[in-house]
């Protein structure tokens, strides 16, 4: 990679990590805190305060990531930060439930995932790309971990509020980071854009988004099911993260062979299949062998490989096989399906839990994932670029 090549992922990483940490920050220890706020007690409300910021992110990655081909990366970006920021002051001074609900919407509304992946893929060639979307990846798998283990005692020294308000000096601050750090985006002229049906309809792309949508309906799921899993087993919820966060940092130490296999070596395709693979075993070991403390972290590390695998080559082949003119709507569509899992890997997960049991989780992720092997083997992956 060049220096600029460098220079701008490092940048884009750290934007998509202070981003992610602002909501990551709020998962550990929302439900306790708004307890707190007229409202607070009603499940019902937080649960929908929480997932409100899907709801909008799913709405408006498409729209965010056509505006993004059409006026540029960068003031689609500060556009979108600056309502982030703008929804997490406001959940600041929330007086209720209701306008918690209202901040989380607002929040939402800055879904600039598509514009942040785009703006990568323009400043970096062919070759070098998923590197630069592995750099992502793995910002927002570090912010994760970080976010397990520094939340609550945020959450005790700020409150609510205050933790909000930092959350919205975050997004801020990345704001700064974009002009400063994110070198100018390339100009490719003015090419004529495709119409969104081709995106939707080009069979490869359909099968990534596929992929992505199975990818976090899975994550989501496992949420359901292993945190109550490791208190079952002895382990307080404020420990947890001594559990995730080797899992996460080992996933790393295989995921970046893995992708240099992938990349310099033609291999995209077996790589990809394989990392769809593992995520199958691993729920099929989950749904017949359980989730102890030592059973837990393995399963947790192989799943967090294939995890981090799939989502630097995914975003990084979406940009490759888009029309040029319609990165960002691509990018949109793909990230919308990601939103799409997410609400869908929660709500399946806690119905499943509910009349069927844990066991029925897994198996139920491990037939989607047999589903998404089967597409993977067939797909048709660009030729490796060496300029």
């Amino acid at each position: 990679m060049t220096p600029a090549e460098r220079r701008a992922g490092m940048a884009l990483a750290a934007i998509f990590g202070l981003r992610m940490l602002g909501l990551f920050l709020v998962l550990p220890v929302f439900a306790v805190l708004a307890r707190e706020l007229p409202g607070g007690e009603d499940a019902a409300l937080v649960g929908f305060a929480l997932g409100a910021y899907g709801l909008t992110q799913a709405l408006l990655q498409i729209p965010f990531g056509i505006a993004s081909d059409r006026f540029g990366r960068k003031p689609v970006i500060v556009a979108g930060l600056l309502l982030f920021a703008a929804g997490s002051f406001l959940a600041a001074v929330a007086p209720d439930m209701h306008w918690m609900i209202a901040a989380r919407v607002l929040q939402g509304a800055g879904a600039i995932s598509a514009a942040v992946s785009a703006l990568a893929a323009d400043l970096t060639r062919e070759q070098h790309r998923t590197k630069v979307m592995a750099m992502i990846g793995a910002s927002i798998g570090l912010v994760f971990a970080a976010s397990l283990v520094i939340a609550p005692p945020l959450a005790a020294a700020l409150g609510l509020s205050g933790l909000f308000a930092l959350i919205g000096a975050l997004a801020l601050g990345a704001i700064l980071l974009l002009y400063t750090a994110v070198p100018p985006a390339p100009s490719f002229g003015h090419p004529e854009r495709p119409p969104l049906s081709a995106v939707l309809l080009d069979s490869r792309l359909a099968q990534l988004n596929f992929g992505v949508f199975a990818l976090h309906l899975m994550q989501t799921a496992l949420w359901v099911v292993i945190p109550p899993a490791l208190v079952a087993a002895g382990l307080a919820g404020s420990e947890h993260w001594k559990i995730y966060l080797p899992a996460v940092l080992l996933s790393f130490v295989v995921m970046v062979p893995a992708i240099i296999i992938a990349e310099r070596r033609g291999r995209m395709r077996l790589i990809y299949a394989g990392a769809v693979a593992l995520l199958v075993f691993v729920q099929a070991g989950l749904a017949f062998f359980g989730a102890g403390l030592w059973s837990a972290a393995l399963w947790l590390t192989l799943f967090f490989i294939a995890f981090n695998i799939l989502e630097a080559l995914q975003p990084s082949l979406i940009s490759r096989l888009a029309p040029p003119a319609a990165k960002g709507a691509a990018l949109g569509v793909y990230n919308t399906t990601q939103s799409v899992g997410l609400f869908f890997g929660g709500a399946l997960g806690g119905w499943l839990v509910k009349h069927l049991g844990t066991g029925a989780v897994h198996l139920a992720c491990a037939a989607l994932g047999i589903i998404w092997l089967i597409l993977a083997t067939r797909l048709q992956a660009p030729n490796p670029r060496t300029n």
